[in-house]
């Protein structure tokens, strides 16, 4: 007990470890579970120019930064392409044993073909699911960062300050976009210029919203306009572009109701209302139709 129970030593120790010791810890079995499916990763990594391909794009807007990330992704997909097609075949083999003539096996081919072409775009449909959960998490909550970002330089802040005040605060609705804008603050912080850091952080949100943005405080900066003028008016715009969007899929739940409603409600319904009339109606009828 006096092993297992931790001491207040102990628990006092835990309530104030570093955060880097807390991230660490998850990334060693990312890096074992790489080193694991590294044979695998040839199978499916192109040979040549995947590193400045639109995929390495997708994999920042996912937020996949890790440097295990590739590995792991082109290790499930080959390994999902060959396994999904093996427990296909050992289900259409036990399956085949009792049905008669084999009836099981007529089209197997198609059915592994299909299950392999399943696992290797699997990941895909992961990474698309994934950077547009990431991107729309950035554009719901970018006009909240927008206003916040004017009242700071409006109060005499510069960019950068700005910017540092923004994602401290902004992460208590969307920690995203408190990254992507950390991210800046680091990338100006290493050396690079205001430009360069702008245009990296719409090139990794993959938002055009956020192009939009970047293209403005550039603008802003290098010709002198007011900053907090164009943010304001922007933030305005991509409220606007919020409510109409949210305006259009309120208007499309009437039509993706209609199906639920046809084939799934409705027969239910009229079983309901119908059934009991028909079975009185048979008891009625079937024995005049005998008498006749």
């Amino acid at each position: 007990m006096a092993l297992l129970v931790p001491g207040a030593l102990r628990q006092r120790l835990a309530a104030h470890a570093l955060p880097e010791s807390r991230v660490d810890a998850p990334s060693g079995w990312v890096e074992k579970a790489a080193k694991v499916a590294q044979p695998f990763v040839r199978l499916s990594l192109p040979e040549e120019g995947w590193e400045r391909s639109p995929l390495r794009t997708r994999f920042m807007t996912a937020g996949w930064r890790h440097a295990s990330a590739p590995t792991l992704y082109f290790a499930a997909k080959t390994l999902l392409s060959l396994l999904l097609p093996a427990l296909l075949a050992v289900l259409a083999w036990a399956l085949s044993a009792d049905a008669p003539g084999g009836a099981v096996g007529r089209g197997w081919l198609a059915a592994l073909l299909g299950s392999a072409a399943l696992g290797y775009y699997l990941p895909n449909v992961l990474l698309a699911r994934t950077a547009a959960a990431r991107q729309r998490d950035i554009f719901e909550h970018l006009p909240d960062a927008l206003d916040l970002l004017t009242v700071c330089v409006e109060a005499g802040l510069s960019l950068e300050r700005a910017l540092a005040k923004v994602a401290g605060e902004v992460h208590l609705k969307s920690v995203v976009l408190a990254q992507e804008l950390q991210l800046v603050l680091m990338e100006m912080r290493a050396g690079f210029s205001k430009e360069r850091a702008l245009r990296n952080l719409a090139l990794r949100s993959g938002v055009e919203d956020v192009d939009t943005l970047v293209a403005m405080l550039i603008q802003s900066e290098r010709f002198g306009t007011s900053m907090g003028d164009s943010l304001r008016v922007h933030a305005e715009n991509l409220r606007g572009k919020r409510s109409m969007m949210a305006e259009e899929a309120a208007a499309k739940i009437a039509l993706k109701m209609l199906f639920p409603l046809i084939f799934c409600i409705f027969p239910t319904l009229m079983m309901v209302l119908l059934g009991p009339a028909l079975i009185q109606l048979g008891k009625v009828m079937l024995p005049a139709a005998g008498a006749h």
